[in-house]
């Protein structure tokens, strides 16, 4: 029974270091939040220079564009081109020097890294299927850049570890035991109380940017949700549980994304063009 009690208040101190340590990160996030995402208005914390994240963005993606074998099909470069400029058009950042690449590899992927240099690999292709479900993804992608996530998770980064730092200063008198709870908790807290969700945030703020981004350059915002549906039937049984994940369950994520259909659908509405689902996609 005493043993008992001591192990029950051990885990009572490690959870209370826990929840302490995601305060603290939670905190200084709060504190020194000093920009506002574009169209969710989220308040976010960046210390990385944006000009540095663009040249970080243009190195990346000529090494990837290096080590990667171009698409050959041409149906597939043009239709990438033409819903890459569309939502440029409506992305607001003329600052931007856009370009869109095709990758002739399976993978199901895409990404933009910041100053607008997109890819898409052929293997997300098939489950497109068209020109507004390619706009989907491509939008999301894109939207990830004009919310700069790659520096706020490079801020987060150094925040995480300027909190560490202190944290070992504060915690230098204690003794070994002591130390090495705080350690872990704080490891705990930082990887599941902050980073994770955070990851999990820039998903679904990036799916509802691209949301209205498709929307207002005329792609039908019905399919984004059908999109996801389609990526969720094609994935592992074996993925991690969300709480884990660096993303949102793909089923929440359509769920979440038919919640903001009214809204986007009013946006489609006054597009100057609406293109509906657009053309289909060529498949081999």
């Amino acid at each position: 029974m005493a043993r008992a009690k001591v192990s029950n208040r051990f885990r009572s101190l490690n959870c209370q270091i826990f929840l302490c340590c995601r305060w603290v990160l939670i905190l200084c996030l709060g504190a020194t939040a000093c920009r506002t995402t574009p169209i969710t208005g989220r308040r976010q914390l960046l210390i990385v220079p944006e000009s540095q994240e663009i040249a970080m963005g243009i190195a990346a993606y000529q090494e990837t564009l290096t080590s990667s074998q171009p698409s050959t099909n041409p149906q597939y470069i043009a239709m990438v081109e033409r819903v890459g400029q569309r939502i440029a058009q409506v992305a607001q950042r003329p600052d931007y020097e856009w370009q869109f690449k095709v990758l002739a590899a399976p993978e199901m992927n895409a990404f933009c890294l910041p100053g607008g240099k997109v890819a898409v690999y052929e293997g997300i292709l098939p489950v497109c299927q068209n020109e507004a479900g390619l706009a989907v993804v491509m939008s999301h992608e894109i939207a990830h850049a004009l919310a700069r996530h790659g520096g706020e998770r490079m801020s987060q980064s150094t925040l995480v570890s300027g909190v560490e730092k202190a944290i070992n200063i504060f915690s230098a008198d204690r003794d070994a035991l002591t130390r090495e709870r705080i350690a872990k908790a704080y490891g705990l807290a930082s990887e599941f109380g902050f980073i994770l969700p955070y990851s999990r945030k820039h998903e679904s703020e990036a799916d509802h940017m691209g949301l209205i981004l498709m929307s207002q350059a005329g792609y039908d915002p019905a399919e984004a949700p059908k999109f996801w549906e389609r990526f969720a039937a094609l994935q592992s049984s074996e993925r991690p549980v969300e709480f884990l994940s660096t993303h949102p369950a793909d089923q929440r994520r359509a769920d979440d994304l038919r919640k903001l259909l009214p809204n986007a659908a009013a946006l489609y509405s006054r597009a100057p063009v609406q293109l509906g689902l657009g053309e289909s996609l060529p498949l081999r």
